[in-house]
């Protein structure tokens, strides 16, 4: 029996303090990011090529059109921002940053607040010192992580690593390596554990230096490096970055290809910052 009160699942309601502190938070991200040279779209609810970077439907909701044809509630806002700015209006406008503010929606019926930002062409470092300037004008109090998921995929592919105990972080599987320099690489920290790439192999050295390179860019002493980090970002594949406290999510982000698209972006979840704000509060 469904009552006349309830509502789905992992759908979202707000009222009162928390709709108006949700329009807060929106109304600063989006006068930041147009002062700081962004074009703002609202992309459609309905989209016909979500599964095509998905891989599968499984996870997405699936609806028709009048011809019949699939289509899906967007699940993932990056996708067809990239795709419509570079299909629909690249004969019309020449930006190449854009932001949106609107939800997702995942199978069955999870529904998420997102704030966006996507530079094509740009660089994670670009994207990153935005994203780092927005938290801070949102009073996030949180670490900054940057990770480089090419490592994992050289470990796999080259040395015969397990994708599964590096995505579990199965640290003595992993340092039961015949490799001296594996206990360096788990070891990184900080920028400074990056001055001597030197003991590493040729490979796993210049994706450490796309980190060392990111983190000088940034100029922040308090970012956490972890090279190990796995992030499970669908077309992110190098550089990636997150805003994190505990097990509480607020933004991530990194460098992408989608397509023949070179990019980078991120998104803050809105409702993890809001429900921070409201419990602090």
């Amino acid at each position: 029996m469904i009552f006349e009160h309830e509502i789905p699942q992992n759908s979202k309601l707000y009222f009162g303090a928390s709709a108006k502190l949700k329009r807060e938070i929106e109304s600063v991200c989006a006068n930041f990011l147009i002062d700081s040279g962004f074009s703002e779209i609202v992309t459609p609810f309905f989209s016909y090529h979500q599964h095509e970077v998905f891989g599968s439907s499984e996870g997405l909701i699936r609806l028709n059109d009048k011809d019949n044809s699939k289509v899906t509630l967007r699940a993932d806002s990056t996708i067809d921002v990239v795709r419509i700015v570079t299909k629909r209006l690249n004969r019309s406008s020449d930006n190449k940053r854009w932001f949106y503010i609107q939800p997702v929606f995942n199978y069955p019926t999870k529904e998420q607040y997102q704030v966006g930002a996507e530079i094509l062409d740009g660089s994670v470092s670009e994207v990153a010192k935005v994203a780092l300037t927005l938290c801070n004008k949102l009073n996030i109090d949180a670490s900054f992580q940057l990770a480089n998921i090419a490592i994992a995929n050289i470990l796999v592919k080259n040395y015969g690593f397990s994708i599964d105990d590096i995505k579990n972080i199965h640290l003595e599987k992993i340092l039961n390596s015949r490799y001296d320099w594996i206990k360096s690489l788990v070891a990184i920290e900080s920028l400074q554990d990056l001055n001597d790439l030197s003991i590493y192999p040729k490979d796993i050295a210049i994706e450490l230096e796309k980190l060392a390179n990111c983190a000088k860019e940034l100029n922040n002493p308090n970012i956490l490096i972890s090279p190990l980090y796995y992030a499970p970002m669908r077309y992110y594949n190098a550089v990636v970055f997150r805003v994190f406290k505990g097990n509480d999510v607020y933004l991530t982000g990194g460098e992408y290809k989608i397509k023949d698209v070179n990019g980078a972006g991120f998104a803050l979840n809105v409702d993890n910052i809001l429900a921070k704000k409201i419990k602090r509060a």
